[in-house]
């Protein structure tokens, strides 16, 4: 049982220091290592300073884990990921600015890809915010034919005779290979990009969507059709619901569609955005720039499934306790 101080429960797991001493452990590397001789680069105190915020951080989460069951047992989970997460982060630093292994130019130590965050986080945001606003367009108008195309194949027959064959072998080419297409159909980069964008979700969105309409039971329909249903109804009130896990995985594979296929159109049509940056600081043979974009991105990939995994879970509630997600 907890301990009970002044009218709180107190609780403690040692699991959850395994954080805080890998981060001591890495600051203490850091700053009683020296830099290589050839490391030509000059040193920068961003990763320090970034060391101790995290120590700070985590320093909060315990204190408040310990009034907190739900933060204390989030931390006592995540503690061993946490742990090995810092220690090869203190491997890179080690292998990088204080060993000088790798080559600096392609391989650039921490402090620098945070030094970017430090001096470009506005370019990038604004570079950010034009990929997203070309994603979300291609992926909400991929999304909304998706389900529209797969719930007429799942549905009818005869959609299913006329435009399954023409998905078949049509939709398994990647979209990025009808980036040379769609640059000469669409005038702008920006409208092929949605396109190409909505051509990724399309696809696995359609494939799977009719799978889970085929695959409802009929005598749901009898029955719905018996108490007076008609079509419409029937699709919008039993067929979609039922088929609704299909459609989130057809939205979770679109989206990694998504981001493949944005990066590609910028790199080759557009003149801005996070794709483009990475190229162009690619080009310049600026990689810490590279890996700050990388980084920035695979948060907003992580943000926009988690954002689906809630979406999901409120939307499809009922099915707690039935099925195993």
């Amino acid at each position: 049982m907890p301990e009970r101080k002044n009218g709180f429960f107190v609780q403690f797991d040692p699991r959850e220091l395994l954080p805080l001493g890998a981060l001591l452990a890495v600051l203490l590397l850091h700053i009683r290592v020296p830099a290589s001789p050839e490391y030509t680069v000059k040193q920068l105190p961003y990763f320090t300073n970034f060391l101790y915020l995290l120590l700070a951080f985590f320093v909060a989460w315990i204190a408040a884990g310990l009034f907190k069951t739900a933060l204390g047992g989030k931390l006592k989970f995540k503690s061993g990921f946490y742990g090995v997460g810092f220690l090869l982060l203190g491997v890179y630093d080690l292998i990088t600015i204080k060993l000088n292994l790798v080559p600096q130019i392609y391989f650039p130590a921490p402090e620098r890809i945070i030094g970017v965050f430090v001096k470009d986080s506005f370019f990038i945001l604004r570079c950010l915010v034009y990929s997203l606003r070309l994603l979300l367009s291609g992926f909400f108008l991929g999304a909304v034919l998706g389900v529209a195309t797969g719930t007429l194949i799942g549905w009818s027959q005869r959609f299913n005779y006329w435009i399954m064959p023409f998905i078949r072998i049509v939709g398994p080419i990647p979209s990025t290979a009808w980036i040379p297409i769609a640059l000469v159909i669409f005038l702008k980069p920006a409208n092929a990009s949605v396109f190409l964008i909505a051509l990724g979700v399309w696809f696995p969105t359609t494939v799977l969507t009719s799978s889970g309409i085929m695959n409802v039971r009929k005598t749901y329909f009898e029955v719905a059709s018996t108490l007076g249903a008609g079509t419409l109804r029937n699709v919008l009130t039993i067929a979609l619901p039922a088929a609704a896990p299909n459609v989130f995985a057809g939205l979770f594979n679109g989206t990694s569609a998504c981001f493949l296929t944005l990066m590609a159109a910028e790199m080759i049509g557009c003149k801005f955005g996070i794709g483009w940056y990475i190229n162009w600081q690619r080009e310049v043979l600026s990689y810490a720039n590279v890996y700050a974009a990388l980084i920035v991105l695979a948060v907003t990939f992580s943000f926009l499934i988690g954002l689906q995994f809630k979406i999901r879970n409120r939307v499809l509630s009922w099915q707690k306790g039935t099925i195993r997600w």
